[in-house]
């Protein structure tokens, strides 16, 4: 099932997001709908606050990307937790499909250790670094109700200021269907 992306502006994309018990969610149903959700606007990552689901879940698939490191990263996290962020900060250009045509430079640290568990209830602890830790700490940042544009200098949010209003009413040409 394909749900509409949440745009900016919903209150669901500022919250922090509550913990999934195992029993209440069917999470491989929900990673299957999650994981088509994104491929169908072209993402190659989605939290669940992003389909208007305030629940601490997201999933990744950088299969679709130009590079070895991303090829076969696809992974469901459920619970996530970083246990430690570390290396140099380096800055990349984001963006997010609840921000159409918006993209910004933001500084990420290379190297995290995430405790989360996988769609079969298996808790595991993985290092990730480069563009897989990024992409991590971009959803991550999703389900603690936060987004890339919260990372962007006082100057740059202000000349996208009347973008983010637009987005927020609705005003954005995207190929994917969004609410």
């Amino acid at each position: 099932m394909i749900y509409p992306i949440i745009l900016y502006g919903n209150s669901v994309l500022r919250e922090r997001c509550k913990d999934i018990v195992p029993t209440k969610v069917d999470v491989k149903t929900l990673s299957e709908d999650m994981f088509e959700t994104m491929h169908s606007a072209d993402g190659i990552g989605l939290a669940a606050p992003q389909i208007g689901i305030s629940k601490r879940m997201f999933v990744v698939d950088g299969s679709s990307l130009d590079s070895e490191e991303m090829k076969g990263f696809k992974k469901v996290f459920i619970n996530p937790k970083i246990v430690d962020e570390s290396g140099e900060p380096w800055e990349f250009d984001e963006g997010c499909l609840s921000i159409p045509g918006i993209r910004g430079e933001v500084k990420r640290k290379s190297e995290i250790e995430l405790s989360y568990f996988d769609e079969n209830w298996i808790q595991k602890k993985e290092c990730f670094s480069g563009m897989q830790a990024r992409v991590i700490q971009h959803e991550y940042d999703h389900i603690e109700g936060k987004l890339f544009i919260d990372y962007l200098s006082a100057i740059k949010r202000k000349l996208i200021k009347n973008k983010l209003l637009e987005i927020s009413k609705g005003n954005c040409d995207v190929n994917y269907n969004v609410k």
